[in-house]
């Protein structure tokens, strides 16, 4: 998420020193000290000045005093960690002439000082803070002014009110934020639950979508990541779904581990060990979603493999279905005329369930949708070499190759897609696809579609923007070489 914040008050613990400043300036005036301790602010009423004098002062003292401006305590660290989750952080300002000469140059230093990161410093020309908001593609803002934060609600904007001593009593229709950890807690709260449910030992796509996610956390929180069954794929050669799901499990993890991210270990969930006609009873990933899905205002459920424990979970527990947003890569598009596709031909009979049960899905074809996002070894080498999970991932595509390539004459030309990104890309950005409602098909024993008219809607992606969704899953995967470079060091 891009998320704004303004500096003084904000950032700045700016009140405390400006009041000591004020104090020290009262006694070369006529010493009468604070005449109204309930004042709107420091500047507004609290000493007996003329407003002249107030701004004569500001104008002459203001960017000496913000050079010694500290840090809001816990700031710096609610930054920190902000930008750790992968999100954007703008500081906009309205530091201005006459009381700043220098104002983004003063602004600069101070931030380095306290070695405070950031994206980009705006410093905007008015108290209107909505033209800069708009223009960076703000998700939401900070600011301690009532009348800015009225401004920016006005035009449409996310806007949150953090509390200071000098708004404390306004108790209208602003969202309002106490103290760091409710700001936090409202840029957590803007985040998707998600869970993944994925047969990740199945192709190596599965582990190029959960780095996918993973650098995503801005945008989502990862509730749970549940094993899907597979068999019969000729790259795992595995013989039992039993035998596959148990290396999803221990690939999921290991990760998990190679992004650092091991607290997400107990956050993986066995799942069915059989198709939904033989697999009616519960398991981990089924029993885990219904918690969630209950626990949750809503669920995302991105399945990019059979979709067998999401059907066994609308089975067992009907209630689940308005409380949760399924994204299925699954079939082909409709140009096909077929659907002997892997995720779907795996388990028909929970595809038909998941089809029949109304639940808000969104599917995603293979064919002629999700082949777009082909990729070729030279490309990833480029972009995804240099850290320990692309080096990882880079190898295993190329492994995964020699699978289908066995001379190096039959891989000239070559290239592979990475199907399972294109899930996780829908539940970052919609924009990034052409979608379009249609009654909900039934499907034929065969697995095709057969087409109708009269019955609730289904979401069916026709085409996406390739360059889009790899541009930002490579851009992401750059800190792990940062990350990388760093523990070299």
């Amino acid at each position: 998420m891009r998320i704004g914040f303004d500096i003084d008050n904000v950032i700045t613990d700016m009140d405390s020193l400006l009041l000591k400043e004020f104090l020290k300036e009262d006694k070369n005036k006529r010493n009468n000290g604070i005449i109204n301790k309930n004042a709107r602010h420091i500047v507004k009423g609290m000493f007996d000045w003329s407003e002249y004098e107030g701004e004569e002062f500001l104008a002459n003292n203001m960017e000496r005093i913000a050079k010694n401006f500290k840090p809001i305590d816990g700031m710096k660290e609610l930054i920190d960690k902000l930008i750790k989750e992968g999100h954007e952080v703008y500081l906009i300002s309205n530091r201005v002439y006459p009381h700043y000469k220098e104002a983004r140059k003063t602004t600069e230093d101070w931030l380095l000082k306290y070695n405070i990161k950031y994206n980009e410093l705006i410093l905007t020309e008015t108290i209107d803070k909505s033209n800069a908001c708009k223009k960076y593609k703000i998700d939401i803002m900070f600011d301690d002014s009532v009348r800015n934060c009225l401004i920016l609600r006005d035009n449409d904007i996310n806007v949150c009110l953090v509390k200071t001593k000098y708004n404390y009593n306004y108790k209208r229709d602003l969202d309002i934020a106490n103290d760091i950890k409710e700001i936090y807690e409202r840029i957590d709260g803007m985040k998707k639950n998600i869970i993944l449910d994925t047969d990740m030992y199945n192709e190596v796509d599965d582990q190029f979508a959960l780095t996918y996610l993973m650098h995503s956390l801005d945008k989502f929180k990862v509730d749970a990541i549940t094993i899907a069954p597979f068999s019969g794929s000729g790259y795992a050669k595995t013989k039992t779904i039993k035998e596959g799901s148990i290396k999803s499990l221990l690939v999921t993890k290991m990760i998990l581990d190679i992004l650092d991210m091991n607290e997400y270990r107990n956050s993986v969930y066995m799942g069915a060990t059989s198709y939904f006609k033989d697999s009616k009873g519960s398991n981990e990933a089924v029993d885990k979603i219904i918690e969630l899905a209950h626990k949750n205002e809503k669920t995302t459920i991105i399945a990019i493999g059979a979709i067998t424990n999401v059907a066994l979970a609308l089975y067992k527990d009907p209630n689940i279905k308005d409380k949760i947003e399924v994204i299925w890569l699954g079939g082909n598009s409709f140009l096909t005329g077929q659907n002997l596709e892997f995720n779907f031909k795996q388990d028909i009979e929970a595809v038909r369930y998941v089809f029949n049960s109304e639940v808000n899905l969104t599917v995603i074809p293979c064919r002629n949708v999700a082949s777009n996002l082909v990729t070729t070894t030279y490309e990833l080498d480029n972009y995804l070499r240099g850290s320990k999970i692309g080096d990882y991932l880079c190898d295993t595509f190329k492994e995964l190759k020699k699978h289908y390539y066995e001379t190096l004459e039959d891989e000239y030309g070559s290239s592979k897609t990475l199907w399972d990104l294109s899930a996780v890309a829908y539940a970052i950005n919609k924009d990034w696809f052409e979608t379009k409602e249609y009654s909900c098909p039934n499907i034929l024993d065969d697995g095709s579609y057969q087409f109708t008219t009269d019955r609730h809607k289904v979401n069916f992606v026709n085409d996406l923007y390739r360059n889009k969704i790899f541009k930002d899953y490579f851009i992401k995967m750059e800190k792990e070489k940062v990350k990388t470079k760093k523990i070299e060091r």
